[in-house]
């Protein structure tokens, strides 16, 4: 009786798992078909970092450590001259740390976000979709943590280049030199590189 039970069991859900493959291959197709080629790479790393770090700010960012001996000054002098080379604007700086600073009468850890954008790029994927302004302009965020360490923080871009329908080919191949220059930048702060 208790094999005969087991095996109805198994069979239910043997059954259950056929209609739940059925449902879904739809689903897998239409995402194979009608998303760029990338987005399973972009989805899969994303989904990685969210169950190793349980934090969805920790998986939908770039995270570079400024190296020992480069000072906070370094760094921005660097990533000022990346941009610089290579031909993107610093649009504005928000030094986050001094404002908490004046608003609690004591000393904050440096936090500072710079803004670097390229006008042409911004305005064609605007263009494209107006749900881009929201990316806009390029944050990079250098940040002390409480123990003293920096970090240059930005946005992952993989998900607004690959994690949809594909874009079309030049914007998505401006989009891919917008990524390399803003990793580019926070490379070279965290080296000091001038």
């Amino acid at each position: 009786m208790i094999i005969s039970l087991l095996r109805n069991l198994l069979a239910l859900i043997g059954l259950a798992a056929v209609i739940v493959a059925g449902m879904l291959y739809p689903k897998v197709q239409s995402f194979k078909n009608d998303f760029d080629p990338g987005a399973l790479d972009a989805y899969t790393e994303l989904v990685s970092t969210l169950l190793a770090k349980k934090s969805a700010v920790d998986a939908t960012v770039w995270k570079v450590k400024i190296e020992d001996g480069v000072s906070i000054d370094d760094a921005i002098e660097s990533m000022k001259i990346a941009a610089n080379d290579h031909n993107i604007k610093n649009v504005g700086e928000l030094p986050l740390y001094k404002e908490v600073e004046a608003m609690r009468g004591e000393p904050y850890r440096h936090a500072q976000i710079f803004m670097f954008c390229n006008a042409n790029t911004a305005a064609k994927m605007m263009d494209y979709n107006d749900a881009y302004s929201a990316y806009l302009p390029c944050r990079v965020a250098l940040v002390e943590d409480k123990s003293g360490q920096a970090y240059l923080y930005s946005l992952n871009m993989d998900l607004m280049i690959y994690g949809g329908k594909p874009l079309p080919p030049a914007l998505k191949e401006e989009a891919m030199k917008v990524k390399d220059i803003i990793l580019d930048i926070m490379q070279r702060g965290a080296t000091g590189d001038f």
